[in-house]
Parts: C-alpha cells; sequence; structure tokens
C-alpha cells in the first residue's frame, strides 16, 4: 500500500534541517513510525521481540552503539530506554549538524529519566490520528492556509462530496492509518475498539508501572465520551463513573488515571480563552473535554455508526471532536493551539484557532444548516465584544479575529454578507 502524505512530513522536514534530533509524539497507531521511515536512512526498533532485549542491554551499558548508523536514524519506541534521549543529546552536541536523529514515542517520559532537557538539539512535534484530507475524504478544495492569508478568498459554491453518513463512518472508524488497508467497512471499525481495549488493559499499566483496574478505566474514558464537547466538571464525572455501582472512584484516583490516559495522548482536553471582554466571573474557565480522535468516543460507548444515524444531536458532539482535530492536523506547522470561549450569559465560540503569529479564528461547529444562523450570530456577537473593548481600552488592544467560520456537515461553502464563512469540514485542508 502507498504512503498516504501527512501534514507532518512537512514539519518533520524542517525540524530536521533546523535541529540535530527531532521527537514525534503522538497516541500509537497515528502513523509516527510511517511517517519518520519515509525520511529515516536507517531504523532501530526498540520493541523488536527478537533483539528487545540485546537493545535494552546496549543500552544500559553503551547507549551511543545504538545511535551509530546512516543519518538521519529513526529510534523507534525510545522511552523504553529513556537513557537514549541523553545519549541522542550528547551526540548532537559533538557532531555539531542538524538532522542526526528521530525518536519517536506513544507516551511521554518522567522528567526524572533524563538528565537534560534537550532544548535547542532536540525539537519536539507533535503527530495526531489523520484528518479527512489526510485520508482522502475531504476534497482539499479549501486550504486554511489561504484563508488566514487571503480572508478575502472566494469559497463561494464550493461542494462537499461527503454526505452526513460519510461523515458518521468517518467518526466512527477514526483516523487510524491502520484502517487504510482493511477492506471491510464493518472490520475498520474494529481497530478505535482494538485501541481502546489495549489502553485500558495494557498501556495504562505500561506507561510507569502502576496497576490500574481495567475497568475504572474503561468507565473514566466511557464518562469523558459521554461528556466530550462540553466544560463538564470533575465531580460530575468522578459522579458518572461512580454511578454505575461497577467501581468505585475518589478524586485522586480518578486524577491518577486521567494523567496516565493524557501521557498516553487519548485525553487532550482543550482550554478556556479568557480576553478581557467580559469580567472574569462571567467568563468559564474549565476544561472541554476531548479525545485525540472522535473514535475513542464511539467505541467508548459502543456506538455504531447506524446508531449516531437515529442520534444525531449525539453526533453533533462527536463531530466537534472531529473538527478538533482536522484543525490541529492542518496547522501542525503554525504551532498553533485551540481553545474554546464560553460565558454565563450563554455567548460562546465552540474553538478558537490561535497561530503563533497572533493571528486566530472563531469557529463554530455545527452539524446541520438549520444551526448556522445561531453560530454566525454567536460569532459576530463575539467580535462586537471585541470591537467595543477596544474603543474603551486606549492601552492594551485585543486583536480582532481574522476569520469568523461555521464549520458543517454540509454541502455548500460560502461567505455570508457579515462575513461568516461558512465551510463543509470535507472541503478543508491544511
Amino acid at each position: 500500500m502507498s504512503y498516504l502524505k501527512r501534514t507532518a512530513d512537512i514539519v518533520l522536514n524542517k525540524r530536521l534541517e533546523a535541529f540535530g534530533a527531532v521527537l514525534i509524539e503522538g497516541p500509537k497507531w497515528c502513523g509516527k513510525t510511517t511517517t519518520a521511515e519515509q525520511v529515516a536512512k536507517s531504523v532501530i526498533k526498540l520493541q523488536d521481540t527478537d533483539m528487545r532485549a540485546e537493545y535494552l542491554a546496549t543500552a544500559a551499558a553503551k547507549p551511543s552503539l545504538l545511535l551509530r548508523g546512516a543519518i538521519p536514524r529513526l529510534i523507534d519506541e525510545w522511552q523504553d530506554a529513556p537513557i537514549i534521549w541523553d545519549a541522542v543529546r550528547t551526540a548532537v552536541d559533538e557532531r555539531q549538524v542538524p538532522g542526526q536523529f528521530i525518536l519517536t514515542g506513544s507516551n511521554s517520559v518522567e522528567k526524572s529519566q533524563i538528565m537534560h532537557s534537550g532544548n535547542g538539539r532536540i525539537s519536539r512535534m507533535n503527530m495526531i490520528p489523520m484528518s479527512l484530507w489526510e485520508s482522502g475524504e475531504s476534497n482539499g478544495r479549501i486550504s486554511l492556509k489561504d484563508l488566514f492569508d487571503h480572508p478575502a478568498l472566494n469559497i463561494d459554491g464550493i461542494e462537499s462530496e461527503m454526505s452526513v453518513e460519510e461523515l458518521i463512518f468517518s467518526a466512527c472508524r477514526g483516523g487510524w492509518p491502520a484502517t487504510v488497508n482493511i477492506k471491510s467497512k464493518k472490520a475498520q471499525l474494529l481497530v478505535a475498539r482494538d485501541y481502546v481495549r489495549t489502553v485500558c488493559v495494557e498501556d495504562i499499566n505500561r506507561i510507569d508501572g502502576v496497576v490500574r483496574d481495567e475497568r475504572l478505566a474503561r468507565m473514566i474514558l466511557r464518562s469523558y465520551a459521554r461528556n466530550i464537547s462540553t466544560v463538564a466538571k470533575k465531580s460530575s464525572l468522578i459522579a458518572d463513573v461512580s454511578a454505575s455501582g461497577e467501581v468505585s472512584c475518589t478524586e485522586p484516583t480518578f486524577d491518577d488515571y486521567v494523567t496516565a490516559l493524557r501521557k498516553l495522548f487519548v485525553i487532550c482536553d482543550i482550554e478556556a480563552w479568557c480576553p478581557s471582554i467580559r469580567s472574569k466571573t462571567a467568563i468559564r474557565s474549565g476544561v472541554k473535554r476531548a479525545f485525540v480522535d472522535p473514535s475513542i468516543a464511539v467505541a467508548a460507548l459502543g456506538l455504531t455508526p447506524e446508531a449516531l444515524m437515529i442520534q444525531l444531536r449525539t453526533f453533533g458532539f462527536i463531530f466537534e471532536q472531529m473538527c478538533i482535530r482536522d484543525f490541529k492536523a492542518y496547522t501542525l506547522d503554525y504551532d498553533s493551539h485551540i481553545s474554546y470561549y464560553r460565558d454565563r450569559y450563554g455567548l460562546e465560540s465552540d474553538l478558537v484557532l490561535h497561530l503563533a503569529d497572533g493571528r486566530f479564528a472563531l469557529v463554530e461547529c455545527k452539524l446541520g444548516s438549520a444551526e448556522i444562523e445561531e453560530g454566525a450570530s454567536h460569532l459576530l456577537e463575539l467580535k462586537s465584544l471585541i470591537t467595543e473593548h477596544n474603543k474603551k481600552e486606549t492601552q492594551v488592544l485585543l486583536r480582532e479575529p481574522d476569520l469568523m467560520i461555521v464549520l458543517t456537515g454540509g454541502k455548500m461553502a460560502y461567505t455570508r454578507p457579515d462575513g461568516v464563512k461558512v465551510i463543509p469540514l470535507a472541503c478543508l485542508k491544511n
């Protein structure tokens, strides 16, 4: 099967030109190793069952031996021998040449296990599961980069080729590269389910050697899934987990499990954006619950495409997760981050996409066309609040949004007379 190009390809190549080593982090099965192999000239996989014991023994005795080979040299799942980090840093310092090593890992490592941060030597980049553009489902006729660079870009009449039914299936299947080689759609859906099972049974214990309860891990993921795209409080999630009667959960235990799931890049909560346009007491500041891929929520809840087709309200929350994933994929090389805005007056922006240069977009995720007007009105009101703030504030002005977007599961893209762009998710690319 030919390699499907990823938005991470560009980021990796740029960083190899600038740094001695690049660390690719992200959830397991998202394609880190395969992407790295496209540019690596030699490879060592620490989880190779035939060589694992030898590699770990070598790492303990003289880790520099594992770094010998054509460059860039890929060291896959480096966290199995954390000492390699310091060995790579030392080699980069000695050689003073960029593009020496690529490290990949699917869980983070405790800082106490490495001696040096690697700043200036090892550049970190994140990978996530495939976006609709990377999986070949979005037609990519609207570039997010072009929208930021040319806000007046004409998008009127551009059409999506994905139906709501196809969007639902894609969300259930997820952006896992392993599904590309599976012909049966039913079999494709098993990948996400097996991912959740592996996380709960194996990975959540392996990450730090702490034995955890598989049932509790599943219940926490299920509770998260029931509350995705909301600002549900921790206390509500704990009560939801305990209400099943199957397991008990205290706050420290809940925190421990969620921390482990974050280290595995499964949970990726969205922080609140708190511009000073209302009093601090008015703006909601809790995190919005989110997964790295929408299929995790679907699998955790035991849902199917058929079930979601008659539960479109539920799918609306899952659709927002798909929008988050794709936005992250399309802005990997912008050092971007995503937040949300919500206040007690009911004003919200589902997503706020921030680029490193200060530009940002206000975004509402609305599955159906009937909700577009409501989403647009929220964005316009939020922009108006920023404008009014700047009229009163003479010293610290807030930047006004560079883009206002309503992402939909609909068919046609267009720019409204008020400047809000309505864009089907399946028309976007990086």
